[in-house]
């Protein structure tokens, strides 16, 4: 039975009673009962109150989980090889083309490498890496020393598939459009 179903009984019963309510101690047990009515709501209220709370958080607590996972990209497999190392085991979570406008160049060399930006997720220090860097697998971040671990397959295959999805939308584009 419920709180505010407790003191709705305890009311009826009062009520049973059949106290005499030109006395003292029945004012004071009606006064009694009225503040545990009031007390049974508020508690009720307040119960509501925390269920919706709790529902939030669970929520907002899976939210940030997927956040980590596809932030932090855990892959089970690389921690079979070195279950020791488990600090040093760090995948980067976007590995983006660099735009060329944004750096200087004394002279052309290296200019027909592809640069790719890269983000340290321990210290969030940017780096700018060439595609021959990338295909080493892993380097150590100049800032923090932590080991950072690339798989440029999957930076490649991405590539493709963006570069696959913007010829698609092009060649839609071209199409002639009926009515």
């Amino acid at each position: 039975m419920k709180l505010t179903e407790k003191i709705a009984y305890m009311k009826g019963y009062m009520e049973g009673l059949e106290l005499d309510k030109a006395t003292k101690e029945s004012k004071v047990i009606a006064m009694m009962a009225d503040v545990i009515e009031d007390m049974g709501a508020y508690i009720d209220d307040l119960q509501n109150q925390v269920d919706e709370l709790t529902e939030l958080c669970d929520l907002l607590d899976h939210d940030l989980g997927e956040v980590e996972t596809d932030l932090y990209c855990d892959d089970d497999e690389d921690d079979d090889d070195d279950e020791d190392d488990e600090d040093d085991d760090f995948r980067i979570g976007d590995v983006l083309p660099a735009d060329r406008d944004d750096f200087d160049y004394d002279d052309d060399e290296g200019l027909d490498d592809e640069l790719y930006v890269v983000t340290c997720p321990s210290c969030e220090e940017t780096l700018t890496l060439t595609e021959e860097e990338l295909e080493k697998g892993s380097m150590i971040c100049p800032h923090c020393n932590e080991v950072l671990e690339f798989n440029y397959d999957e930076i490649e295959a991405e590539a493709a598939e963006e570069a696959d999805a913007e010829g698609d939308d092009a060649a839609d584009s071209s199409e002639p459009e009926t009515f």
